[in-house]
């Protein structure tokens, strides 16, 4: 008989060269965790400043989860091409030229609402692919391409409103998106209207009067927001493409001795980008009813301080989806929580400024032991 069948298997030696992590700094390696931990700050600070202002009721939420929304489209494609080590700093001129993309044709040429949405992605696709490959062709600094995009599509979109419409304002698309049904389906108006009314009759959320709640339902905005950031999170996290992008990002040469096709990569995330930035524009202009030049200001500068306060790296090969989203967040609450406090909404941009100092500082911190831990 084998006796050796037998015998107890011993237990492998542990190895002292593993190091052994608790829950907690492995929370802190996350690249969300920091602007999670800001968003927690934040909420506290106003709940004890705003808390009975009617900031966190119901209509207040939506106004400030409507804020987050905007900037949190546009923060996920800023965020996923700064992963890939590149920056779109045409982001705000191209919501205000797409919004003149969706307003101009239907009021002027008479075309339908949902033909001039998909001309404007189209033409926005188009200078996100022009974008990148400028960037990739001449080998210029994506700052430097986008920047001189970002005075060319602010300028085109002066001249060809005044060209068009001898304005610089276009008023009345809201009707003619109302009377779309594709449009209005997918980016006018809320979501979920007849459930907030049974609320509202049953005494569980405020009403204006019986039958009428304060608020509709859920704006199509935050819907968007939603599902764009769990799709980029989970390509991002879960899937061969969000490894290509951080190894883009982390060293491009190295991706492209292993087979990664780094061309392609960044300049589809160009394209995405500008593509959320449309986004932005055709929901901002059938929620407003209106199209302006100067629509979409300094918002390639907020998307990007989303995207650094969310944990991304401006070298590239590091950050998160979700991290932007939670960036966006803060946005959001700040901007419209000052309004519910006595602070004065001027120094908004002050806040704005120390927040992304802090956010830099502890993420690098956080990178940081990252390292070491590895």
């Amino acid at each position: 008989m084998d006796n050796s069948a037998s015998q107890a298997v011993p237990t492998p030696a542990k190895d002292e060269r593993v190091k052994e992590l608790t829950p907690f700094k492995k929370l802190m390696n996350k690249p969300w965790f920091a602007s999670a931990a800001g968003a927690l700050l934040v909420f506290s600070v106003f709940g004890i400043s705003a808390g009975g202002s009617g900031m966190f009721n119901l209509d207040g939420v939506i106004n400030w989860g409507q804020v987050a929304a905007y900037l949190g489209i546009i923060s996920v494609g800023a965020c996923l091409l700064m992963i890939a080590g590149e920056f779109d700093l045409s982001i705000g001129s191209m919501i205000g030229f797409a919004g003149m993309m969706v307003a101009i044709p239907p009021l002027y040429f008479g075309w339908p609402v949902w033909a001039s949405v998909i001309f404007a992605f189209v033409v926005s696709g188009a200078v996100g692919w022009l974008n990148g490959y400028l960037v990739i062709k001449t080998r210029l600094p994506s700052f430097i391409v986008t920047l001189a995009f970002l005075f060319i599509l602010r300028g085109l979109t002066l001249a060809l409103a005044v060209m068009f419409t001898n304005q610089t304002i276009v008023s009345g698309v809201g009707d003619a998106a109302a009377k779309d049904p594709l449009v209005s389906a997918l980016f006018q108006g809320v979501v979920g209207h007849d459930f907030f009314v049974w609320m509202g009759n049953k005494g569980w959320i405020d009403v204006s009067e019986p039958g009428v709640p304060l608020v509709n339902g859920i704006p199509k905005v935050i819907i968007w927001w939603a599902v764009i950031g769990l799709i980029a999170a989970y390509v991002l996290a879960k899937t061969r493409a969000g490894n290509w992008i951080q190894a883009v990002g982390g060293d491009a040469n190295a991706a492209k001795n292993v087979g990664v096709p780094v061309k392609k990569v960044k300049i589809i995330l160009f394209v995405l980008t500008a593509l959320c930035a449309c986004l932005f524009a055709v929901l901002q202009v059938c929620d407003i009813g209106s199209a302006a030049a100067d629509r979409g200001l300094q918002k390639e500068f907020e998307a990007t301080i989303a995207a650094v306060i969310g944990g991304t790296l401006l070298t590239g090969g590091y950050g998160s989806v979700l991290g932007a989203c939670f960036g966006a967040l803060i946005f959001g609450v700040v901007q419209i929580g000052l309004g519910y406090t006595d602070i004065n909404s001027d120094w908004f941009r002050v806040f704005v400024g120390l927040m992304l100092l802090v956010a830099v500082i502890f993420n690098n911190y956080v990178r940081r032991r990252a390292t070491e831990s590895r």
